[in-house]
């Protein structure tokens, strides 16, 4: 769990503060020091046969997007307020917890290109682990202070009700794609827009910035979701570090799937049926399924959808002061856009 003692750049904060060799540097710098900090924090067990398990997903690595966030949230306020790097331990330790719950659920037996904790120790294991994490959390949010513990409980409880509803499915009466929004909505663009707004709180910022870097981050979370279920589709294993096509095989109404079971396209008949099937449950039919997506009118639907909340996302991005901060957070919209892993 060691970590290099010389910071080392971030190939996101390399393509996103290109242009900016100062805001570049102080990106990479604090986020080495949330790296160091982060894997001592999962380091500290008390027996220390739990260290490997508990560590797993933090050794893989990861983009440390959501930490990012909490940095640049920080920059519309005073970035050098004490307590932002541990909000960026905070939130990476939230996510990191919430990917050893999901590859127990989506029983995934990749991440991040390395075997996931449920394939190597098993799933109770697996659990326990991203229980230990969330816990290691909650202590991050008291030392962060009363702001922190609310933000974190209730980005907690969103997270859990995402989760809820999709494993419980849409009630009586909603849309299919209704009830997608709400569970993206949990899942993904909650935490997203919880390190932003942590950031930003953190260093002060003023609280309409806050309230707009807040609503950027719920845009942009929806967006990357929406960009993780095109990915499952059209992304090969060696380059999204999971094995492709684990929605489709899961049984998860992804984006995609959802729009392709919603048209009446003759050409898509084959798959509609196929998905009607339930998960798939061979290689066969796993394959033919993830084919006819890949060629199906549904995927375009889906990027443009992704587009369009990328826009909204941007637009959001015109009431703040125009920093180099900002630019940043428009350049990830363009890099989300173009995602390949």
């Amino acid at each position: 769990m060691n970590v290099s003692s010389t910071p080392q750049r971030s190939p996101l904060v390399s393509g996103l503060a290109a242009g900016d060799p100062a805001l570049r540097d102080r990106l990479d710098e604090r986020l080495w020091t949330v790296e160091q900090r982060l894997r001592e924090r999962v380091a500290r067990t008390p027996d220390p046969r739990v260290a490997p398990l508990v560590g797993h997903l933090v050794a893989t690595g990861g983009k440390r997007m959501r930490p990012l966030l909490v940095l640049l949230g920080a920059e519309f306020g005073d970035p050098e307020s004490e307590g932002v790097v541990d909000a960026a331990v905070l939130a990476e330790l939230v996510h990191v917890s919430s990917l050893y719950h999901d590859d127990v659920i989506d029983d995934a037996g990749t991440r991040h290109g390395a075997d996931s904790a449920n394939a190597r120790w098993g799933k109770r294991r697996a659990v326990f682990a991203g229980d230990w994490l969330l816990a290691q959390a909650a202590q991050v949010a008291c030392e962060l202070g009363p702001r922190a513990v609310r933000l974190n409980a209730l980005t907690a409880g969103r997270l859990v009700g995402g989760q809820s509803l999709e494993l419980l499915g849409p009630r009586p009466g909603t849309e299919p794609l209704d009830h997608y929004l709400q569970v993206t909505s949990g899942k993904s663009a909650s935490l997203i827009a919880m390190s932003l707004r942590l950031g930003a709180l953190q260093a002060g910022a003023p609280a309409a910035d806050v309230d707009v870097l807040t609503e950027y981050g719920e845009h942009l979370g929806v967006a990357f979701q929406m960009s993780d279920d095109l990915l499952d589709v059209s992304a090969p294993a060696s380059a999204s570090g999971k094995e492709q096509g684990m929605d489709v095989k899961a049984g998860v109404l992804s984006l995609p799937v959802l729009l392709a079971l919603a048209g009446d396209d003759p050409d898509d008949a084959e798959l509609r049926a196929l998905i009607a099937a339930g998960p798939a449950a061979g290689t066969r039919p796993h394959r033919r399924a993830l084919e006819l997506l890949r060629d199906s009118a549904a995927l375009a639907t889906a990027a443009a959808m992704r587009d369009e909340r990328l826009a909204r996302a941007r637009a959001a991005l015109a009431a703040l002061p125009r920093t180099p901060a900002r630019g940043i957070l428009a350049t990830l919209c363009d890099f989300m856009a173009h995602r390949r892993a």
